[in-house]
This record gives structure tokens, sequence and C-alpha cells, in this order.
């Protein structure tokens, strides 16, 4: 059964970085698209950053661009985010997502939360 387990989140002041880790087991990892999401009290989900297979190529919301980066480890099942020059409005909670698309197979961790304040 495929899980992700997400750590590393907490309270940090403005200009502060944290690190996200997600631990993914029960599936072949690297052969999966990973994705970091975020929410917001009273937002919708939306997504923050993802990395291909292989490390390939990443894509970044335009909000984070220039402050986080996303990265993964096939060798230890885990993708990282890493947030730089965090502002509050990072505030949120940040999950993890795996996808493959043939077949098609989707799962989500439980979420790490993160409180950028003064």
């Amino acid at each position: 059964q495929a899980q992700l387990v997400e750590s590393g989140g907490g309270l940090v002041q403005p200009g502060g970085s944290l690190r996200l880790s997600c631990a993914a087991s029960g599936f072949p990892f690297s052969s999966y698209f990973m994705s970091w999401y975020r929410q917001a009290p009273g937002k919708e989900r939306e997504f923050v950053a993802s990395i291909a297979t292989t490390g390939s190529s990443t894509h970044y919301a335009d909000s984070v661009k220039g402050r986080f980066t996303v990265s993964r480890d096939d060798a230890k099942n885990t993708v990282y985010l890493q947030m730089d020059t965090l502002k509050p409005d990072d505030t949120a909670v940040y999950y993890c997502n795996a996808f493959r698309a043939f077949p098609r197979q989707e799962s989500w961790g439980q979420g790490t939360q993160v409180t950028v304040s003064s």
C-alpha cells in the first residue's frame, strides 16, 4: 500500500528557512512524478512545486519561484522541499503527492503544518 509521510514543518520567522521531507513507501518511487501542494486556512489546495522522474525537470508556482527548491533522492525514496526567504503568506499545510499516468495512480500524504510568523 502506497504511503507518503511528510515531516519538517514548524514555526519559523519571516525570512527564515525550512526543509520539508516526504518519505515514500509501498510503490516504485522512482517511477512517480512527485509534487508539493499547500492549503492555507479558508483557501483551496494549490500547487507549489513538482519534480519529474530522475529529477529531469522541475516546476514551481510563481509565488515561490526563486525561493523554494524541490529535489528527490530515489535511493532514499524521499522528495524534499527547501523553503527559503519564507513569508507569512507561505503559512499552510503542505502536502506531498505522488502521481503516475500509466496506469493512473495517485497518493497523498497527511500534510505538515508550516507557520511563518514573528
